[in-house]
């Protein structure tokens, strides 16, 4: 089986285990996950099976959406409640502060990656520095919180926030510098993955219904590469690309702007992805082959 599975996944497990679990129920030899998540969190984590993990790298960029609970007064070496405890206090923090504190994280914020996290520093994994002790200074990089709602509050006084982001935010990062905007400190309790990849939960399968039924939850190979315009070929073409061979812009019947584009046979076979360049020699090369004519 080749294309894409949406998976649910546990929290207590690693998206490595995770996706290892999604490949023995498909019997595949090769499949890879696209966007980490946490141990602790749950939520969609796409997982491409067979050839289809081929193309993770070229996965357009997209907004992930999440859920997370926070709890205010606590603070850990993690940002997550998994972590050692730096520092605990009564903190009385109001709805309304909460509310009033928002705005400043949302649009193009700069933000530290934290120490327990996979970004490389002098080829370094910070997280595997994080576990020897050793805390290096990180640089703050520009990420965008598109939005970003207090959506309940519990009993036990811990809060919900609603969050979509760009790639690359760290969610416990964005918990502990409200909790550090508000003088009480703060710590991210759970953490529900809604969307990721053009993914949402809606499509997700949890791993006892992957087992039930697993056809039913494949999806179609050229899926996620929806923003990438389609492109239809002639048999001789297909047959070219499909061997890895470049087209020649003047062959092609259609004019072609720079940029990717998802290739399809005469029949509608789904042949892969190809990059179109203009220039003296321009045409479409090819990125990735499905291995179908």
């Amino acid at each position: 089986m080749n294309g894409f599975v949406v998976l649910d996944k546990d929290g207590g497990l690693t998206s490595f285990q995770a996706t290892s679990h999604v490949k023995r129920i498909f019997a595949q030899k090769k499949a890879g996950h696209t966007g980490t998540l946490d141990p602790m969190a749950t939520g969609v984590l796409p997982v491409a099976l067979g050839r289809a993990a081929r193309f993770i790298d070229f996965l357009p960029d997209a907004d992930k959406s999440y859920l997370a609970r926070l709890r205010f007064g606590v603070t850990t070496d993690t940002l997550d409640i998994t972590g050692k405890v730096l520092s605990q206090k009564n903190a009385d923090v109001s709805e309304e502060q909460v509310r009033a504190a928002l705005p400043a994280f949302r649009g193009e914020i700069m933000q530290v990656p934290p120490m327990y996290s996979a970004v490389s520093v002098g080829g370094q994994r910070l997280y595997a520095l994080a576990r020897r002790g050793i805390e290096v200074e990180r640089q703050a990089r520009p990420v965008t919180v598109y939005e970003l709602e207090l959506t309940n509050v519990y009993e036990n006084g811990e809060f919900e926030l609603s969050v979509r982001c760009s790639k690359g935010t760290y969610i416990r990062s964005l918990i502990a510098d409200l909790g550090e905007t508000l003088g009480a400190g703060a710590v991210m309790t759970a953490l529900r993955r809604t969307a990721a990849n053009g993914f949402t939960i809606e499509n997700a399968f949890t791993e006892e219904a992957l087992r039930a039924d697993p056809a039913a939850a494949l999806l179609p190979f050229d899926l996620p590469f929806g923003a990438y315009e389609a492109l239809t070929v002639t048999e001789k073409q297909a047959f070219r690309f499909a061997n890895g061979g470049a087209l020649a812009a003047d062959r092609l019947k259609e004019e072609l702007l720079p940029g990717r584009y998802r290739v399809y046979s005469p029949a509608g076979v789904f042949l892969g992805l190809g990059e179109f360049h203009a220039g003296p020699e321009s045409g479409l090369r090819v990125l990735r082959v499905t291995g179908d004519v």
